[in-house]
């Protein structure tokens, strides 16, 4: 029986976990490490405060409404680095050289952080964190087992961001708008998950259905980069001509 509590709980809290993770490392790896910690590390401090607090009660909070809020402002994030994105791999391609742009841009650094990696981490980490708390209180408290299935749950969280550390050094050698497009992608992809979670939308196979998501956005994508290109490159033919 606690096998089977910590197995089901540890693998559900994966799922969740990877996408925390995803998150936050896509926007370190573009926004810059230190605001992008320090967000995440604020959103697990108020996990741990709400989860302490409210204890079993976690499951009475509204939890469509946060996905709702946070999907959405996360979808709006995403396609704009998206569009950003596909302009800047129409013009350098896929395999271009990697820029020496600052991680941020005029304007966005306030009190020394910038808000817009904060923000995106905080949340990111604040709505994953709180489905592997209820994950956590929903299959540990039905096997009477509460203890263990948080343990499952904390098990899986520092498994899946020790892989997420061990392998960001690997990012930076993806040419920089390359990365503006797989995080765009990414955000878009929760984005979209989440915020017709929040509105009762059932997607068929649950989290299987992100996969899906990301492959029809990315096919989008290349249909646009590919549209850029023409347009781009046909009107400097034209010119030359």
């Amino acid at each position: 029986m606690g096998g089977g509590t910590f197995a089901t709980t540890f693998l559900a809290s994966v799922v969740e976990a990877v996408e925390m993770v995803a998150i936050v490392v896509g926007v370190g790896s573009i926004r810059g490490w230190r605001s992008t910690l320090i967000g995440a590390a604020v959103g697990f401090v108020v996990l741990v405060i709400v989860g302490g607090a409210l204890g079993t009660a976690l499951t009475a909070l509204p939890i469509d409404v946060l996905r709702l809020v946070i999907g959405a402002l996360l979808l709006i994030f995403g396609l704009q680095w998206f569009a950003k994105a596909v302009r800047r791999v129409a013009v350098k391609g896929f395999a271009g050289d990697q820029e020496d742009e600052p991680p941020t841009e005029a304007g966005e650094t306030r009190l020394g952080l910038d808000w817009t990696a904060f923000v995106l981490s905080f949340k990111g980490v604040l709505l994953e964190g709180l489905e592997i708390a209820f994950i956590v209180v929903t299959f540990g408290a039905a096997a009477k087992q509460l203890w263990l299935g948080g343990i499952a749950g904390g098990a899986a969280l520092v498994l899946v961001a020790g892989l997420g550390l061990a392998f960001r050094g690997s990012l930076r050698r993806i040419p920089r708008s390359v990365l503006i497009l797989v995080v765009g992608l990414l955000l878009t992809t929760f984005g979209t998950f989440w915020a017709a979670e929040g509105l009762g939308a059932d997607w068929p196979g649950g989290d299987a259905a992100l996969p899906v998501l990301l492959g029809f956005y990315s096919l989008v994508a290349a249909m646009f980069v590919a549209l850029q290109r023409r347009q781009i490159f046909g009107s400097a033919r034209e010119a030359t001509t």
